[in-house]
């Protein structure tokens, strides 16, 4: 098996650490609240967890599951669109190791491209905390590493594994040391810039741009509307006949624009 092994994951500026088992990365360095980054690997996640509530499923030894925790010197409120700027981030990461398909669906997932179209690679989940002024943003991110049969089935949805997008492919100790380190350089530039100085890269990598979407907002109400990038708090933008609507909360579940994609196998981690 292709072992975690801190020694082989570095990052400038940052502790690594690597565990066998733990409930959740996110919930362990959320108790602990570093005062310096720390990014906290994990074999295997007991409890780990998605949005809205949702299990984070990854067979050992199969994806890249890990917490990067940074204190961050900003307002709690200017806080909104951090996930996505981590998205640009990871996707960055991905192309730059070969995976030219990385794409972003909003507000939190990794998809693919070519003829794995719309299979999620990866998620992220961004919890914070306020302790003494300071706020800690724990920065939880899962990617599919090996294809682990029959998980897109029990998901009902398509899955990829970066195995199948490249060749040869990456350890995951490298995918971590990359990720982890273009996350940490993200943390650092959103601290000083905000959502705007990932604004136009979203765009770029966003698989949805210009296409009709139909979004369920936190609410349960639905928008529809053509994508039109994001604005600086992050919202979701949507061309409507009544004019360009901001989804602040929600989830795309509908792309009116072309067909759903034909399921590949199944991969290994989702959340």
């Amino acid at each position: 098996m292709d072992r975690l092994d801190a020694s082989r994951i570095r990052i400038a500026n940052a502790e690594v650490r690597v565990i066998g088992r733990c409930t959740s990365t996110n919930a362990v360095l959320l108790a602990e609240r570093p005062a310096q980054p720390v990014l906290l690997a994990a074999e295997e996640q007991t409890a780990g967890r998605g949005t809205r509530g949702r299990a984070w499923r990854s067979a050992p030894g199969a994806g890249a599951t890990f917490t990067l925790m940074r204190r961050m010197r900003c307002a709690p409120r200017e806080l909104a669109g951090l996930s996505l700027a981590v998205g640009v981030a990871a996707a960055r990461a991905l192309r730059a190791l070969g995976a030219r398909e990385v794409a972003l669906k909003w507000p939190n997932d990794l998809q693919a491209g070519g003829r794995w179209e719309g299979a999620k690679l990866g998620g992220i989940l961004i919890e914070t905390r306020i302790q003494g002024g300071s706020v800690y943003a724990a920065v939880g991110i899962g990617i599919n590493c090996r294809p682990a049969g029959g998980l897109g089935a029990r998901l009902r949805r398509a899955v990829v594994a970066l195995d199948e997008l490249v060749t040869p492919p990456p350890s995951r100790n490298a995918v971590i040391a990359a990720v982890g380190a273009e996350v940490l350089r993200a943390l650092e530039t959103f601290e000083r810039e905000g959502m705007s100085a990932f604004a136009q890269a979203w765009r770029a990598l966003d698989r949805y741009d210009g296409q009709r979407l139909r979004v369920r907002t936190a609410d349960g109400r639905t928008v529809s509307g053509i994508a039109a990038g994001i604005a600086p708090s992050g919202a979701l933008r949507l061309r409507t006949p009544g004019g360009t609507r901001e989804v602040a909360s929600g989830r795309i579940v509908e792309n009116a624009s072309r067909a759903r994609p034909t399921a590949p196998p199944a991969a290994a981690t989702a959340r």
